[in-house]
């Protein structure tokens, strides 16, 4: 005789509870899925900035007409080589500088005050073994005048964190400024725009040879600049500048705005947006 298998009923309470722990494990599963995301992602940005671009922003009106005040650069991180400057929070993780390199006379490069440590941005003038001076405003690079001529006034619109300068400028519209402006032509053949405010102190200057491992850095407002020709002191002039202190190179604008935003007021990020700077070159 044939018997039939006994039959049993499913275990209620153990099916809801195998019901209950399954979510229970896809929501771990997905919290887990979701930190590792992110920490990938954290890992990625910090790559980025340390090694290939980051962002920097301008505060002062020292590289007029070329850069302003609320331009945001982004900056090459490779041409000068890498060193804890480079990395978050200058982590001693590189010891020196590797794939150390010079900049090109005429680069705007940022770098590290040699006192105070923090950014700044000048265009880089003088090489180790390059002897510079002023005479009259006119920069002369190893005994030789660099090609300086007069071109149309500087017209920069005035806003919330871009005045004009009495001592130098001239308001003209009711919200532009004009300066006298100079096409300034290295030997190279690398040009670019440079103020002037007119006679003063540090039109005349040296001459000075550049040491080995330093740099000659000036700002393009030439009037409103304290750069090299004046010495290292916090918050002031940068003396010559430790190679070893390069940070990056400024590439292009990535962002510019005149000073008007709040932050609580978002359609005013886009008023205030100078878009005919985005993507502008340095």
């Amino acid at each position: 005789m044939n018997e039939n298998p006994r039959l049993t009923q499913p275990d209620a309470d153990s099916d809801r509870e195998t019901v209950a722990a399954k979510p229970e494990a896809e929501k771990e599963e997905s919290w887990g899925d979701f930190t590792k995301f992110l920490l990938k992602l954290v890992l990625v940005v910090l790559v980025f900035r340390s090694f290939i671009f980051s962002p920097f922003t301008i505060p002062s009106e020292s590289m007029l007409p070329g850069l302003r005040n609320g331009d945001y650069l982004v900056a090459a991180k490779w041409p000068y080589g890498y060193s804890s400057l480079s990395l978050p929070f200058e982590a001693p993780l590189i010891p020196g500088r590797v794939f150390a390199d010079l900049p090109e006379r005429g680069d705007v490069v940022i770098f590290k005050h040699p006192v105070d440590g923090t950014d700044y941005v000048k265009r880089a003038i003088g090489l180790p073994g390059d002897t510079i001076a002023m005479r009259n405003g006119v920069l002369i690079l190893n005994g030789e005048p660099v090609k300086r001529e007069a071109v149309e006034d500087a017209q920069i619109p005035m806003s919330e964190n871009t005045g004009c300068r009495s001592d130098g400028g001239q308001v003209a519209d009711g919200m532009i400024c004009r300066y006298r402006q100079f096409r300034e032509t290295l030997p190279s053949g690398k040009s670019y725009m440079t103020l002037d405010f007119g006679p003063r102190s540090q039109d005349n200057f040296g001459p000075v040879v550049v040491p080995k491992g330093k740099l000659f850095v000036m700002g393009d407002n030439r009037d409103n600049s304290l750069d090299s020709r004046f010495p290292a002191s916090p918050g002031q002039g940068v003396g010559l500048v430790d190679a070893d202190l390069l940070v990056a190179r400024a590439s292009m604008v990535l962002w510019s705005t005149d000073g008007s935003a709040e932050w609580l007021l978002p359609w005013t990020w886009f008023t205030a947006a100078r878009w005919d700077r985005i993507g502008t070159g340095i």
